[in-house]
Parts: structure tokens; sequence; C-alpha cells
């Protein structure tokens, strides 16, 4: 198939074109200056690390933010984009990367809500049947958004942008919690976008993808805009150094174990922790139940748990991680102690360590120092609290520590949680628990939304740990980092876990057919 994206004459006036577009907050410039331009047909890349500038640049264009300075011009003429609505108006539409669809409603409610003139259901459900029928999404108006998966929600989100006849649809990272065979359908149906005109701006940290779907791609960095290029005949690895501004090292298990420690001689050694026929009802009427789920971590050994969001992951993590324990014994056993009934405090003085999902509010307190959050996982130890008394020198010591050894980027010595990018705060989370040197670590989506070279600092800690003789349990969606570092691969799907496999025995097309609900490969363990 030949795409339009791939032959738009030079000649063609942008859809959108932004020029010297700047906004700071405070004394920090997040867009200078960034001139930017799509035209008609294209599918470009918007790409950059963490804290670069993408996610105000998009806000700007989505009249979430208003810029200082600089001005946008739709289809030649200059505008002023005052909010969503009237970026609407234009012809913007955005799929952002964390749905807004209520569970408890149908595909056809939940976009009626989200359009202006309250079309009747009727009218509305043959609309999309009709569209969906032209763009390949296979949306069905009738059905409940609790009963879609994943990448049936996102098409309902996308439905949502078309029946408002957009010009330029903005994708941010649509690919995060997407099957290798969803994330297919997806770029089919983008590329039908384009050829009829449409233009997509697409964001995200995945290069492969980059390569694969765009023409072109426009790459900020610290908040400037630092060149516009083709796509096609790049390498990852250029692309990812043009993100980051020098070399990135290609991280893998197999081509880096040897550069970071010696690993153990480990074979024949009992599991650092076994999970025995763990059981976990649904908490609420949207929640996952656990069926029976039994697997082991083994020392030296990275064990990814792969899955789409939303099959019982969060239940898995806080039965892991003690903020929920299961009413019997000989569930969770850490090197032959039952562990089962431990909290999370009495579980980290055992030598486990936990990275959660979410790193603002959950993992860290965006409003407390660095020096503070390094507290609420070091006090345990007693190494910072000294009868009652906090010793506010050793926590700085510690949060200096984690700062240098994970190479976090910081405003000043001891800065809120809050003024950090993700990617930098996600760093610190998991420089956090690894500086500890835990027997076991459960990290959950360890590198979700941060850019590659803060991926590949968690990546080598990660595996530094291990090569010293721990387990880690690794839960996460993005099929790129699992088969990157794990040594064993096993699926959740609706609360129900897969058998353990080598990861050198399977390929992503494999793990992605369990994770979208194929059983050919599920059985009793492991």
């Amino acid at each position: 198939m030949t795409h339009a994206h791939s032959a738009i004459s030079a000649e063609t006036a942008p859809v959108l074109e932004a020029v010297g577009i700047t906004k700071s907050f405070g004394d920090f410039r997040a867009n200078d200056a960034v001139s930017f331009s799509i035209k008609p047909g294209e599918i470009h890349a918007l790409l950059g690390e963490n804290g670069a500038g993408k996610s105000t640049f998009v806000k700007l264009v989505y009249g979430l933010l208003q810029p200082d300075a600089g001005q946008f011009f739709w289809h030649g003429n200059p505008c002023s984009i005052s909010g969503p609505q009237q970026a609407r108006r234009l012809g913007i539409g955005m799929v952002f990367q964390h749905f807004s669809l209520f569970e408890s409603l149908s595909v056809a409610e939940n976009i009626q809500l989200a359009l202006p003139d309250g079309e009747v259901l009727t009218s509305l459900s043959a609309r999309i049947r009709e569209l969906s029928d032209a763009y390949g999404l296979a949306v069905d108006p009738d059905a409940y958004v609790y009963d879609l998966s994943v990448g049936q929600q996102q098409r309902v989100e996308v439905m949502r942008c078309l029946l408002q006849n957009p010009s330029l649809l903005i994708m941010d990272e649509p690919t995060s919690v997407l099957t290798p065979q969803e994330t297919k359908q997806l770029f089919a149906v983008l590329r039908r976008f384009a050829d009829k005109g449409m233009a997509v701006l697409f964001i995200s940290h995945k290069l492969d993808e980059i390569r694969a779907l765009t023409s072109r791609a426009t790459v900020l960095r610290r908040g400037r805009n630092v060149g516009t290029m083709d796509t096609k005949g790049k390498s990852n690895r250029q692309l990812a150094e043009l993100m980051v501004g020098s070399e990135v090292a290609d991280i893998s298990r197999h081509k880096e174990l040897g550069k970071l420690a010696e690993p153990a001689k480990l074979a024949g050694t009992p599991p650092v922790c076994r999970i025995t026929k763990l059981q976990r009802p649904k908490s609420t009427a949207f929640a996952v139940a656990l069926d029976d789920i039994s697997f082991c971590a083994n020392a030296g050994e990275i064990l990814a748990i792969a899955g789409i969001s939303g099959n019982g992951q969060d239940e898995l993590m806080s039965a892991l991680s003690g903020e929920w324990q299961p009413p019997t014994g000989d569930v969770i056993v850490l090197e032959g102690t039952d562990i089962s009934h431990f909290d999370p405090a009495a579980r980290r003085r055992a030598g486990v360590g936990v990275v959660p999902e979410e790193r603002n509010g959950h993992a860290a307190v965006p409003s407390m120092r660095l020096s503070d959050n390094a507290l609420l996982t070091h006090h345990s130890l007693g190494q910072t609290v000294r009868h009652g008394v906090i010793d506010h020198t050793a926590t700085k010591a510690i949060a200096a520590q984690i700062i240098q050894a994970f190479d976090v980027r910081v405003p000043n010595d001891d800065p809120m949680a809050a003024a950090l990018s993700g990617g930098n705060l996600q760093k610190f989370v998991v420089g956090r628990e690894i500086l500890k040197s835990p027997r076991l670590l459960v990290v959950a989506q360890p590198t979700w939304g941060v850019d590659v070279g803060a991926a590949v600092s968690i990546r080598t800690a990660m595996l530094g740990l291990a090569a010293n003789g721990s387990a880690v349990i690794m839960i996460s969606q993005d099929l790129e980092e699992v088969f990157a570092i794990a040594d064993k691969i096993a699926v959740l799907h609706d609360g129900r876990l897969s058998d353990v496999m080598p990861a050198d025995q399977v390929t992503a097309e494999q793990i992605g057919l369990l994770m979208g609900g194929d059983d050919a490969r599920r059985g009793a363990s492991r």
C-alpha cells in the first residue's frame, strides 16, 4: 500500500504551524521559541526526553495552556487556541494516554457526553457504525465499556475524536497499553486517516514504532526544537542520540550482564521467593480477582509478569508489597520465612524492595523533599530514625547518594519531588529501593513514560541487582522492555497467570496473544 503521508508535496500548506512558541512556568522555560509544522496526510512524530517540553507543547496546541509568546497558524491563518472547545471547533482532536471513559456506560453513551449538540443515541449509533466501517475501527456502539479490552477502549476514544471531523489528530503514547496485534491494527487505522488527508501527530518513546509509522520527526531538547528530520533511513540509536544529545547505550540482559557484575553461581539454589496458590476475590465491582497464582522468583533472575493494564496487576502488586495480605499463611514465602501476613514495613525489613506503578502519590509524595521521600522507605531499616527522632543528616545523605548513583537531574541539592521530571523522579524511586540491595525487588512498570536515557539507567540498575544475586519481579506491559532484560516471562490475563517461560524461547507475538487472552500456553505452573 502506498501511504499518502510518504508522498506529501513540499508545497502543501501546513494544517498547523507554530512559530516561536514560548511557555514558562516561573523561572523554568518549558518551550523556548519552538517552531513546528505538520501537513495534511502526514504522520509526524514528536520526540524528546522527559522534561523536553513535549507535553507542554501539545497542551498549547490543544488549548489547555496559553503561550507567553509566538503564534499558531491554522491552515495558513493566524489563530489563538483559547481552550479545548475551540481546538475541537478548529478541527484538532486529541487521544490522551489515560482514557476518560465511564465503565458503566455504553460506547455510544460515552461518546454522546463529549459531543456538544446532544445528538440522540439512535442516530449517533448509526454514525458510529458508518465511521467504524469506513476506517476499520470495529467499534460497537451498544457495547459497555467494562466489557472492552484496552485496545477497544482506545478505538472508542479515537471514534470520539473522529465524530468531531478533525483535520489534526494528536495521539499521546497511544501504544503503551496495547498488545503487538492491537498496535498493528492501530497503525493500519492511522494510515487510513493519513490516506484521507488527516494529519496525525504521534508522540511515543518507542523508536521502532516511530520508524515504522512516521515520515518525519521533530525533536525537542530542553524546551527547544533541535531539528526536524526524515525518519526513513534513521536507526533507533540515531533517533535516541538526537533526543538526548549524546551517545546512548544499548542495554539488554545478554549484552550487558557481564559488564555489570559477576553473576553468582546460583544453579540449584532454592528460590528467593515462592508464591503458592494466591487467591484474591474482587475488592470492587470493577476490580479483578486473582485466581490460583503460583510462581517462583529465583536469585540472579528477572521474572517479567507481562500483561495489559487492568488484568490483575494492581491486585498482584498489592499482595506482593504487603498492602493486601492473604487470609491464610504459606502463600508468600521469602527465603524460608512465611511473610504472607507481613505488612509493607515488615516486608521491607525482611528484604523486599517495592516500586509501585504510580510514582506521584504512591511511590513518592510530590510536596515533600527528596530526603523526606528517602525516609519513607528507609526508616524501617533503622538507618534514619533513632529513638523516635529523625536524623535529617542521614536522610539527606541517602538522598544525595541516590541522586549521584542514579544520575538524577535535580534543580538543587534537596528539591521537592514535584520539581523533578517524571523520568528523574522514577530514577530516584527505583534507586531508593536498589540502594538497599533487597533480596527481592518487586517493580511495576519501571520505565513507564520515561525517555530512552532514563530507561537505560533504570534497566541497567535492575540488571546489576539481579547480577549480584537478588531476585527481581517486574510487572510490565512494555514488551520491548520485557524482552530486553527478562530471563523468564509469564503473562497475567483476567487474574490468571500463564506458565513461566524462558524469554529466549518465546516471541513477542506469542506473548502478545497471551496478553490478549489466548489460553494456548496457559498451564498449571510454573
